[in-house]
């Protein structure tokens, strides 16, 4: 994807290389300060494991469900995330390592990267701290009412990884020869 949306929005005294890294490690902090203030918040004032519509014109779409995950990602193999924990752990020192060889200039990856990164530290955190995973999103909506409840950090490493995807797939496209 084009670098320039970010080159718009960015004053032209800042470097490739400094809007790299601050797009990288900028977004990890925004993603483990947002999720950890809203997993922090839920703990605090919503009861465990019943749904709650905090504005009623969203009520349609996502209600907030205090769930403790033990599991993996999407609640898959309750009780065994102390087995899975240190999977994340290597996803972070590979995607650090992998950051440090791209181009300045693959803004799109960098923010992507910071994303998964973010992501998966902030459930992390949990895993050290509270032992499981605070999940709270629940979405109401049809097809997807059976959908996990899942976090911020959840979030945000889908998104990550869709960027990526996409970064690559537009890559594909550009490099591929027109037919004749």
């Amino acid at each position: 994807m084009n670098p320039s949306l970010f080159r718009s929005v960015v004053p032209r005294s800042l470097s490739l290389g400094r809007l790299s890294r601050l797009l990288f490690f900028g977004t990890i902090g925004l993603i483990l300060i947002v999720d950890q203030l809203t997993k922090v918040w839920v703990v605090a004032h919503l009861p465990l494991y019943e749904p709650r519509d905090l504005w009623q014109w969203l009520a349609p779409i996502l209600s907030f469900t205090y769930v403790k995950n033990t599991g993996v990602a999407f609640g898959l193999f309750q009780g065994l995330g102390r087995v899975f924990a240190l999977l994340p752990v290597l996803v972070v020192v590979a995607a650090v390592a992998f950051r440090r060889s791209l181009p300045v200039d693959d803004l799109w990856v960098h923010l992507s990267l910071g994303l998964v990164v973010g992501g998966a530290l902030g459930n992390v955190i949990d895993r050290v701290l509270r032992g499981y995973v605070v999940d709270f999103l629940d979405v109401n909506f049809r097809p997807l009412q059976s959908w996990p409840v899942f976090n911020v950090a959840d979030s945000a490493v889908v998104v990550g990884v869709a960027i990526l995807l996409l970064d690559t797939l537009l890559a594909e496209t550009e490099e591929a020869p027109a037919d004749a």
